[in-house]
């Protein structure tokens, strides 16, 4: 791949300039197509490369893998920075001017060449959708799907970084993200350089259930809190409740929205700023149309995204069998008091009560059951040589801060920056102050 060209200087994003403007190719072996825009100054190489689903050399099936990567003028021989989404089951952001998407990248082309990945199953890279449902059985999709956790996602990143040509690159990994690059040095510590963790530290040795039992006390906390401010919310989300118990929540989508569904809006009390979309659409007439359309666009583990319910508890699964594990820790308190909001914790039921998720149903049941083979290797951690530095927020409900915090100690030369000033989308939210610190830290410099 030719090293990617343009213009000096690197103005302050008031990019500009024709576009976009590309160019195709795809090589002799017809397994990598290329091609290159250009988004204001902006150069974006796109880069699909086909690759084996599987580490089976007697298996044939084949994913393509889509990575793109942006170059700010005069960036041309920095080093290689690949972001790993968070998720399961998310694309990669798809880069834009006004506003700035995604937000950090920025504070990310002052020192580096971006490799924005689509996670195998995602986005450009085979994607997974219900026409799989269509023409497979469930034990096919449950063994395809076994090869898209962090293991499979590894195996891309260094099939790109060896087309692309570098003995080692960064990465930058969000929330999931961080569960694979904890994979990464667990089993290719030689390929990176410094690594960059955002509410990605996931716990180590611990079952499923240790994680989901966290995850509620954090937000029973929550939800108190959220509650202090807001005390006429708490009737409020009790007479919602009192309407799902009676069936009276209908979607546009025909969903009916089950208590369980209804009380995972506490979702929105683990980022920056979901609090106040809770809020607002408390104020709605719940009979309204308002009402029905913002809460089916709140309520997570929809339609769009199949894989985020049916792989989400496996990406907590390191050797051990998930069971339904966030269910199977309910805690009592939750039971007594239906005000309290739930995190990222999925329900069997929904598979039952969403309309979207009522065809994967029998996938997500097989998954449960799927005894997984371990992610990480706490020794190999200690001795990867591991440098660069790691977010952690100190009141991240859905990553939780003391299992954080015993997975650092297996990472020494990783600094951390621990902060209450940011929930669990600090990276995104920060607008790149958050990844700039993190630089910062990493490289010894004073930091911002």
């Amino acid at each position: 791949m030719a090293r990617p060209g343009g213009p000096t200087g690197w103005p302050d994003w008031g990019l500009t300039g024709g576009g976009p403007v590309s160019t195709r190719g795809r090589n002799l072996d017809g397994m990598t197509e290329l091609s290159t825009t250009h988004l204001g100054e902006l150069r974006l190489d796109e880069l699909t490369l086909t690759v084996p689903l599987t580490t089976d050399v007697a298996d044939e099936r084949t994913i393509d893998i889509f990575a793109r990567i942006a170059t700010r003028p005069g960036g041309e021989t920095l080093p290689y920075l690949v972001f790993l989404q968070g998720g399961p089951g998310n694309e990669a952001p798809r880069p834009s001017l006004e506003p700035l998407n995604p937000s950090w990248l920025k504070a990310a082309l002052e020192h580096y060449r971006v490799v924005m990945l689509d996670q195998r199953g995602t986005g450009l890279s085979t994607p997974v959708s219900d026409r799989i449902l269509e023409e497979h059985t469930t034990a096919e999709i449950v063994e395809y799907l076994s090869h898209l956790r962090a293991d499979g996602i590894v195996r891309d990143c260094e099939a790109v970084r060896e087309y692309l040509g570098v003995r080692q690159w960064n990465v930058l990994g969000q929330s999931f993200g961080g569960f694979t690059t904890l994979h990464y040095l667990s089993t290719h510590p030689d390929s990176l350089d410094d690594v960059f963790i955002t509410g990605g530290l996931s716990a180590i040795d611990r079952p499923a259930e240790d994680v989901y039992a966290n995850c509620y006390e954090r937000m029973r906390y929550n939800s108190e809190q959220y509650y202090r401010r807001f005390p006429e919310d708490r009737v409020g989300i009790q007479r919602l409740v009192e309407r799902a118990r009676a069936g009276e929540i209908i979607l546009p989508t025909g969903e009916v929205v089950s208590e369980s569904r209804l009380r995972s809006l506490g979702h929105l009390l683990g980022s920056n700023d979901g609090w106040l979309d809770l809020h607002h659409l408390l104020e709605r007439d719940p009979r309204s149309n308002a009402f029905l359309h913002d809460l089916a666009d709140l309520l997570p583990f929809g339609a769009r995204n199949p894989l985020y319910y049916v792989l989400h508890e496996s990406s907590y699964a390191d050797g051990v069998v998930t069971d339904w594990a966030a269910q199977r820790v309910y805690p009592e308190a939750f039971r007594e008091d239906p005000t309290l909001l739930t995190g990222e914790h999925v329900f069997p039921e929904w598979a039952d009560t969403v309309p979207a998720l009522r065809p994967w149903k029998d996938v997500a049941l097989a998954l449960a059951q799927q005894e997984w083979p371990k992610l990480y290797d706490a020794a190999a951690l200690e001795t990867s040589g591991a440098t660069g530095a790691a977010a952690v927020y100190a009141n991240d409900v859905f990553v939780p801060l003391d299992f954080s915090l015993e997975t650092a100690r297996h990472l020494p030369g990783v600094k951390l920056y621990i902060t209450s000033g940011h929930e669990h989308n600090g990276l995104r939210a920060s607008n790149g102050r958050v990844l700039a610190h993190l630089i910062d830290l990493a490289h010894g410099r004073k930091v911002r």
